[in-house]
């Protein structure tokens, strides 16, 4: 008796971040508006069975699941022509046994254990104190929730669609905090896409906000 399988259909597609390439199926991957970077294997254990499979791949250092994006992040022993068909070959074949990339039950929980990932951070101590925030420091202003409303509405999607995620962190002192996940995460245009267009965003919109930050950048 054959297993009924989900038709499902995935293209491959790069990244402002050389390092990191998105996979993006026809049918959504994960519920509401969920986003989850895995850093390790033992992170992808806490909800995502096709994040556990991909870490097997010796090359892969991350990934990053949104709405019907996985994006993949490899380190720089091989190059993605070597590889890019065979993983895209690979997730589709698992998302055509699998509706979701990650166990439903067990997201809220692990989103918890995964928002600790701005603590995980290994920061410079020899660089500027503007480039990390302590968290003894992270405290509510009357701002946070404009600007989250504003990262929310004009930069996720576009953020999203290039296989990365940006989170509020803190506001204090004129300075937004933000950490960037997935492709976003250490890639070479993110300074520049930080400071010519979210930092511009900001600073039209709320008179109190003279720079954004990204921590462990």
């Amino acid at each position: 008796m054959s297993t009924y399988k989900i038709p499902t259909n995935v293209y491959a597609e790069m990244t402002p971040n050389p390092t990191t390439m998105k996979f993006v199926a026809d049918r959504p991957l994960v519920s509401g508006s969920h986003q989850l970077e895995f850093l390790s294997p033992e992170k992808a254990e806490l909800c995502s069975p096709l994040a556990v499979e991909l870490f097997h791949f010796p090359f892969v250092t991350g990934v990053f699941i949104s709405g019907s994006i996985v994006a993949v992040t490899k380190d720089e022993s091989l190059g993605w022509e070597m590889i890019v068909n065979q993983l895209r070959e690979y997730i589709r074949e698992w998302l055509m046994e699998n509706e979701f990339a990650v166990e439903e039950d067990k997201v809220e929980a692990a989103l918890e254990m995964l928002g600790e990932a701005s603590s995980d951070i290994v920061l410079d101590e020899s660089a500027p104190p503007i480039n990390f925030i302590k968290d003894t420091d992270i405290k509510p202003s009357k701002h946070d929730d404009e600007i989250k409303r504003l990262l929310n509405e004009f930069v996720r999607p576009a953020v999203e669609q290039d296989g990365g995620a940006i989170d509020f962190v803190a506001f204090k002192d004129g300075v937004v905090y933000v950490h960037l996940r997935g492709a976003c995460s250490g890639c070479p245009s993110s300074t520049q896409t930080l400071k010519g267009g979210i930092e511009q965003l900001l600073k039209s919109k709320l008179e109190a906000v003279e720079e954004v930050v990204a921590i462990g950048v």
